[in-house]
């Protein structure tokens, strides 16, 4: 009994320490001008489903739920919204080359195609999951020449 009570005690510390370590979870300022919404346009729905299931990890606008503030769940999510925004971020659409934008629409219907994206975020946050439509509206965003059915997914 000496011996759990002396594991547990450990892991409370452990805890609590690792709540000092902070990921920083800063969004940075976002133009307007520069995003995919002022570049596409709203009236395919493309802009709605990227805001409801892609926001968070591919933009400038995450929002940041009160528990990535709990260790280690924040280094988690830290993570990949650098991932995400390294990957494709939505917020600096202006930036990439016309065949870069392309490119990252057509590897954002094979991501959600297969199933890859939104991935695991839908666990905590099941608004974010893509019907057949959602993923339809993505792949034709890019002409839908890099859209296969088979992998849709409801």
């Amino acid at each position: 009994m000496k011996r759990l009570k002396k594991a547990a005690l450990a892991m409370i510390v452990i805890f609590a320490a690792a709540q000092l370590v902070r990921p920083g979870r800063a969004n940075p300022a976002t133009d307007p001008s520069r995003t995919i919404q002022a570049h596409v346009g709203t009236s395919n729905g493309l802009i709605t489903i990227l805001d409801r299931s892609c926001r968070d990890c591919h933009s400038n606008e995450t929002v940041w739920p009160w528990y990535t503030q709990v260790a280690p769940v924040s280094w988690l999510m830290a993570s990949a919204v650098s991932k995400g925004r390294n990957a494709v971020n939505f917020s600096e659409w202006s930036t990439y080359t016309q065949t870069q934008q392309e490119q990252l629409l057509a590897a954002s219907c094979d991501e959600t195609s297969s199933g890859r994206m939104p991935g695991v975020w839908t666990v905590l946050h099941p608004e974010a999951r893509l019907s057949s439509q959602d993923i339809k509206t993505i792949c034709g965003a890019n002409g839908g020449t890099h859209h296969d059915e088979s992998n849709t997914r409801n």
